[in-house]
């Protein structure tokens, strides 16, 4: 059988199996796709497109490929434009999970935000939902990633340095307070405090009227990757482990609309690691959650649906698409074979994209805007769900307002002006594209297989193994720079030696503190002294029986309005917490 007639074959069989009943579902944004000039643009394109009318339509196409090597063996040698590419919405997605892909649906526009109290916070928020933003993302400060009160000598000053102050229940009702919860998505960067903080926003939407299976949103709750990259953990990798299986397990059973898990590639790629390690690293610890999941006795099919990824999105612009595509083919093969998934939808790899903050330059930050654009069209192209543009502006503070909200339109012109949601995957068949989608896979599996070898991830980085590739291929990109092998524009050239700083920048206030820290006192003095001993006293002896899912008892200590430090202060005294130790 030619090529030609494979491919069209294959196509009607995907129009009706795939196809037809996205679009029952629900029709895509428009009726007609169009180019400027009035070009109709097609949802997707095969190389039957290409067929010249004026040949002979019965001709045989050249022959890609022949054979087809395992599934999982990351061999490229016998790549198969139907097996391997196919078509969106069909295994291995490489070009995406949905058959519509963004003309369906475009990308939720997840802006990051959180500075100072919950009540600034909170009014950023509702500026950027009437400014188009179609998700909420919540950056919390480094007391609460580090499971603080904000009166803890620990904590003293951080306050808002790099997002919203949060201790109790009391500052999420504040922060969510007036937002549509129920209706959109929310997205919180959290880990070793993660039970804690994802507790504190079910009880403050059940207090709103929502109940918790309504919820929708993703918690990072990525731990491993602390570990690795990070560094904002608490207690020792096995009862991080341990936690973040409680929210698996829990969240399984009590809320079926919520990722919770984001495993995220995003900090190992900002800690200097290559495109294809923050892929192979984040997929291990994908692998780590999974095993630990199934040993706890739930079935892969049971939660791996509700599993989300993370990952970077820089400045090379073809690698990173490479990378995305390459992402869902081994997720898919993984799926399948180790964990032998049953239900499609679990080997879905859904994914968040974030702009390289890493990639920003204080000087000459407006060319910041330009790497942003970059990064952001990549995502997009790669087949993202959902995006976070990075403001101009982040290399010195937390973002401005106006910054932020130039930053959402960003993301709105390439959704409505640009065309590159028109089609889906536009660039799949790109001989490039394709042979780098097909070596970033192959790289990738020669680090999970070197990672299955060691024991899997948690004996990996226990052994420092990622730790210090990470630090081999930072150091390299500091020598490419210096040796002048690769150049920053603004920064190792085209540099202003005369330049000032002439942007707006965020300032946190004492006054901003201390409306957080007069609050923090009242809910000491006023909650309900028995309930909050008791809550206390509950969650310390479950934490001690070891085997018990700690969820219930943190949700019931954060109704009793006990603070993040309290209850991050009874783990502690439980776990112990973690120090890294030296690797040499």
């Amino acid at each position: 059988m030619s090529d030609e007639k494979r491919w069209s074959e294959h196509q009607d069989q995907w129009e009706q199996e795939r196809l037809g009943p996205a679009l029952e579902k629900g029709p895509e944004r428009r009726p007609r796709f169009i180019t400027q000039s009035g070009v109709e643009i097609d949802r997707v394109y095969t190389p039957t497109d290409l067929r010249d009318p004026a040949n002979d339509p019965d001709r045989d196409r050249p022959q890609y490929a022949f054979g087809k090597p395992a599934l999982g063996s990351g061999d490229a040698s016998g790549w198969d434009e139907i097996d391997d590419l196919g078509l969106p919405g069909e295994p291995p997605f490489t070009r995406g999970i949905h058959p519509t892909g963004h003309r369906g649906r475009l990308w939720t526009m997840r802006m990051f935000a959180g500075f100072g109290t919950a009540e600034d916070t909170n009014d950023r928020f509702k500026k950027l939902i009437a400014a188009g933003g179609t998700g909420l993302s919540i950056a919390y400060d480094m007391p609460t990633l580090y499971g603080y009160d904000h009166d803890d000598p620990m904590a003293e000053g951080e306050f808002g340095t790099c997002g919203v102050a949060v201790s109790s229940l009391a500052d999420m009702e504040i922060l969510l307070d007036g937002l549509p919860v129920g209706d959109i998505s929310t997205s919180m960067t959290i880990n070793s405090p993660a039970p804690m903080i994802w507790a504190m926003y079910v009880v403050a939407a059940e207090k709103m009227g929502v109940p918790r299976a309504q919820l929708a949103g993703t918690l990072q709750n990525d731990i491993l990757k602390e570990f690795i990259a990070q560094k904002e953990y608490i207690f020792p990798p096995a009862p991080s482990l341990k936690l973040v299986t409680d929210t698996v397990e829990w969240g399984t059973r009590e809320m079926p609309r919520w990722n919770t898990i984001s495993i995220s590639g995003y900090h190992i790629r900002e800690a200097g690691s290559t495109a294809v390690q923050e892929l192979a690293f984040t997929i291990a610890d994908g692998i780590a959650y999974a095993e630990d999941a199934i040993a706890r006795g739930l079935r892969f099919d049971d939660f791996a649906p509700r599993l989300s990824f993370f990952f970077n999105s820089h400045n090379d612009f073809f690698e990173e698409i490479a990378k995305f595509r390459a992402a869902r083919r081994i997720w898919y093969k993984l799926c399948r074979e180790r964990f032998g998934a049953e239900n499609e939808r679990s080997t879905w790899m859904r994914f968040h994209t974030q702009t390289a903050g890493v990639s920003l330059t204080a000087q000459q930050p407006l060319n910041n805007l330009t790497r942003v654009a970059i990064q952001a069209l990549a995502g997009v192209l790669g087949g993202t769900q959902s995006l976070h543009t990075d403001a101009y502006d982040e290399a010195w503070a937390v973002p401005s307002e106006d910054a932020a909200m130039l930053a959402l339109r960003q993301q709105q012109i390439l959704a409505e002006e640009s065309g590159v949601a028109n089609t889906v995957d536009p660039l799949g068949g790109s001989y490039f594209v394709e042979t780098l989608t097909n070596q970033t896979e192959q790289r990738a599996w020669a680090y999970i297989r070197q990672i299955d070898d060691m024991g899997g991830m948690v004996k990996a980085l226990e052994a420092g193994f990622p730790q210090a590739e990470i630090a081999d291929a930072a150091y390299e990109q500091q020598r490419e720079l210096e040796a002048k092998e690769r150049e920053i524009i603004g920064v190792t050239k085209f540099a202003d030696p005369d330049e000032e700083l002439k942007i707006p920048l965020l300032e946190i206030s004492k006054e901003q503190e201390q409306r957080h820290l007069d609050r923090l006192a009242r809910v000491r003095a006023e909650r309900d002294a028995d309930a909050h001993g008791a809550a206390m006293r509950r969650l310390e002896d479950e934490a001690r029986a070891g085997d018990v899912n700690l969820m219930p008892a943190i949700v019931a200590a954060v109704e009793a309005y006990a603070t993040i430090g309290e209850m991050c202060g009874v783990l502690r005294g439980v776990y112990g917490e973690y120090r890294e130790p030296l690797l040499v």
